[in-house]
């Protein structure tokens, strides 16, 4: 019997048996042997009246943007393929972005403080046979799911919300004048909250491989030292079965939460999630301290995260992905609650201002999944920090360029790191962070060069260029911003969408947080 096979054994329920549905399922995607489905159809008949301003699939995350339009008077369905309830484990967010839960009324600041039953300080960064940094505030705060969840569900509902359990996703037609979903839903609007598996997206992909894969495994456990630090990213060893191994811990409310992660692409002999799972139970004791025999696991988690290179364009008026199924989130990042959050103010008033102004079409909804330099900037490190599946680099390569990146961002201060450690990458800190590093490290920097490929390299000099770009016309904007008091309604949201395009895409909504 393997470890994995082992520890996940004396869990309740069939961890084990997820864990290989996982895999099945990641084997399908890398193997481009995934069946595409048709569930969305389209028809020039009329729909006639409807019941609905938007019905929203998947309630997880669904929940955050279905209470806060509630909250704006839209009739709102949400319909969630099971009961409605946060998992056990802690949801781990920086505390400035919370403020959106009481910007937008969906807590009190009573109810914001009792979702938080973890917080730590500081947290680290380090890399094999390199720089150590510690940093405070920074994914420090512990959220719980399922007092987050709850507290949302009721406040979704006595705002008016309608919510659907046990209702899977089966099919919309979108119609010239609404969309119908399930054949039992009517209305103006579909949001897709299901995630990078929505068969929705699997159909607007039309069975496009992912670009990377980010996969992750860990467990909640205790029998740890106590340890009030945490770690945000961490490597404490060299290039291993063609992956540079990543490392998280947090403190949690009922033990300590570690996380092995590393990016790849989708080659069929890569890493499966059970054998990244032997990995990290082999290599635990090592990074912990700790024998697996003095660790009481609580719970295991594992996933994979799809990542592509380019914003997903839906074909469908009427349809809008939000979350990890509009593949927003960054390469570097897990998507999930983090980026949901990060963007739902901004959702949440283009979605309610495209159903004030009737703005409803792919070209009108497409604005609210716009192109975000700051985020395709971000491809370049997520292929600096991982290996072709026959390439050969120096195993401690990667470490040492980490090392030397954050060294520089360490001595530049606050400003340039706290920023790029929460996935928001500026202009400005980029250029001081980049011209530092080649200036101290100029043979580690020209070694990115054959690692990540010509190719990759131009790609990311344009991102770079559209990313100061961005930074003017989002400076220029707010300038502008009293000009757009006098534009007409439907005028006045294509302008609103345009400047939101330009403040996150130039990573101008940090200064928000």
């Amino acid at each position: 019997m393997s470890l994995t096979e082992n520890i996940l054994s004396q869990l309740p329920g069939d961890v084990l048996g997820g864990l290989r549905q996982a895999d099945r399922i990641l084997t399908l995607l890398r193997e481009d042997n995934t069946a595409v489905p048709i569930v969305v159809k389209e028809t020039q008949q009329p729909l006639g009246s409807v019941d609905w301003d938007v019905v929203i699939c998947g309630g997880t995350l669904g929940i955050l943007i279905g209470c806060a339009l509630a909250l704006k008077g839209a009739r709102v369905a949400l319909i969630e393929r099971r009961i409605l309830r946060g998992r056990e484990q802690e949801w781990n967010i920086s505390r400035k972005e919370l403020q959106v839960f009481l910007e937008l009324n969906l807590l009190t600041a009573e109810e914001l403080e009792q979702a938080i039953p973890t917080q730590y300080n500081p947290a680290r960064v380090s890399f094999f046979g390199g720089t150590e940094v510690w940093v405070s505030d920074v994914l420090n705060i512990g959220v719980d799911p399922i007092y987050l969840l709850e507290t949302l569900k009721q406040r979704f509902m006595t705002s008016g919300g309608k919510l659907f359990e046990n209702t899977p996703f089966t099919e919309a037609v979108v119609h010239p004048d609404g969309v119908i979903v399930n054949n039992q839903f009517k209305s103006r609007l579909l949001i897709d909250a299901m995630g990078h598996l929505s068969p929705i997206i699997q159909q607007a992909r039309q069975g496009q491989k992912p670009d990377a894969l980010c996969l992750v495994v860990g467990t909640c456990a205790q029998g740890f030292e106590e340890n009030h630090t945490g770690d945000l990213l961490l490597s404490f060893t060299p290039v291993q079965n063609q992956c540079q191994y990543f490392w998280e811990a947090f403190p949690a409310r009922d033990g300590r939460t570690t996380y092995l992660f590393t990016y790849m692409d989708t080659a069929p002999q890569r890493l499966r999630l059970e054998a990244l799972f032997e990995e990290y139970l082999r290599l635990m004791p090592k990074y912990q301290g700790v024998e697996l025999s003095q660790l009481t696991f609580k719970r295991a988690l594992f996933g994979f995260f799809p990542s592509y290179r380019h914003p997903l364009k839906t074909p469908w008026s009427r349809i809008l992905p939000v979350g990890d199924s509009s593949g927003s989130q960054s390469p570097l990042s897990f998507g999930g609650f983090g980026a949901m959050v990060r963007h739902l103010q901004r959702l949440t008033l283009g979605v309610h201002e495209a159903l004030q102004t009737d703005q409803l079409s792919a070209k009108a909804l497409a604005l609210l999944q716009p192109y975000q330099p700051s985020l395709a900037a971000t491809w370049l490190f997520q292929r600096a920090m991982s290996v072709g599946i026959n390439q050969k680099i120096d195993p401690d390569q990667i470490n040492q360029l980490l090392s030397a990146v954050f060294q520089q961002m360490q001595q530049l201060g606050e400003p340039v790191l706290k920023p790029f450690l929460q996935d928001v990458v500026q202009f400005p800190a980029l250029t001081q962070t980049l011209i530092k590093t080649f200036l101290t490290h100029p043979g580690l920097v020209i070694k990115v060069i054959p690692h990540v490929g010509l190719a990759t390299l131009l790609d990311w000099i344009v991102h770079y260029g559209n990313l100061g770009i961005y930074s003017f016309l989002f400076w220029l904007s707010q300038i502008l911003e009293p000009w757009k008091k006098n534009l007409p309604s439907i005028q006045k949201y294509y302008w609103n969408r345009w400047s939101d395009g330009w403040k996150y895409g130039s990573g101008g909504d940090y200064s928000d947080f």
